[in-house]
């Protein structure tokens, strides 16, 4: 069975039929379109999880901590990932995310972040945030991003589980009033992990074991829970935009030409050695790819 992505081109759902048990993507794509999320658990072997893991090691062991309340200050982020181990290149070009990724914002989408968080025990709530809320058109509108997140540990009820608010992808302006402020990339305040600034009785814990995937609308309301077990929780992140946004990451610089030549066509593209049609992107009048060395 096949369906019509954004951009038109058809949707093959035979390499996907593993992960959408029985039901067609147009269902799951219903249920992302009302709820602003969906959870697909076990996508990842545990030794694809192992992988992936051991490539971040030497960056979690390095234990540098977030530099604010956002970021999180018992918390290691790891970015610029494409050009640390082509594992991730592998990762972002997942078909099961991907096939979100271009229902929802055509096949020109860029990879717009990509980050590993790993929560210490201890470390505190975000702030409720969206993670296309640099696009300031205001709400309600379209989603113009899709973010993922990869449990790379189980995520559970105590150890800092990425909390939603479904459906606040649909909700108006005066909603998300109380969401994220600037504030939050000033205050480097330590908090006490019970302290919770703003409590929601409609918030679910996205709880999924290891290996596990959530993709989420780039409109829908969430944020990083509290670490109340004894040990870290790490994910990996990849966050998606429409190809003619601004990335959060500038990945050309993350990931420069000699280092892009290594990795696959399409997650060249991903990183914005691509166009949007019908020109945005060029390099001095011609396609970015060119000037990409070939891979020797």
């Amino acid at each position: 069975m096949s369906m019509l992505s954004e951009g038109g081109a058809q949707l093959d759902e035979g390499p996907l039929a593993t992960w959408l048990q029985g039901r067609p993507f147009a269902d799951w794509r219903a249920q992302f379109d009302r709820d602003g999320y969906v959870i697909f658990e076990n996508v990842l072997t545990p030794e694809k999880v192992a992988e992936m893991r051991a490539a971040l090691q030497p960056y979690l062991d390095a234990d540098v901590t977030g530099r604010n309340d956002f970021e999180g200050l018992r918390s290691n982020r790891v970015y610029a990932m494409l050009a640390k181990s082509p594992v991730f290149a592998e990762l972002v070009m997942h078909p099961l995310q991907l096939a979100f990724v271009d229902a929802d914002l055509g096949p020109s989408a860029l990879l717009s972040a990509c980050l590993a968080i790993n929560l210490q025990p201890g470390e505190t709530v975000q702030p409720w945030h969206h993670d296309d809320s640099h696009i300031t058109h205001p709400m309600p509108r379209p989603s113009w991003g899709v973010s993922t997140f990869w449990a790379i540990d189980d995520m559970t009820e105590t150890n800092g589980a990425t909390e939603v608010l479904p459906g606040s992808h649909l909700w108006a302006a005066e909603d998300f009033e109380y969401a994220l402020s600037l504030d939050a990339f000033t205050d480097k305040n330590m908090r006490d992990v019970n302290d919770d600034p703003a409590p929601r009785a409609d918030a679910v814990k996205a709880v999924m074991p290891s290996g596990s995937l959530m993709v989420a609308k780039g409109t829908l309301l969430h944020r990083g829970g509290a670490n109340k077990s004894d040990a870290p929780r790490l994910i990996v992140t990849p966050q998606y935009c429409i190809g003619w946004a601004r990335q959060l990451e500038n990945m050309v610089l993350a990931v420069p030409p000699e280092k892009a030549a290594k990795l696959p066509e399409r997650a060249r593209e991903l990183l914005g050695y691509s166009i949007h049609a019908p020109f945005m992107g060029y390099v001095d009048g011609v396609h970015p790819k060119r000037l990409v060395p070939k891979a020797g």
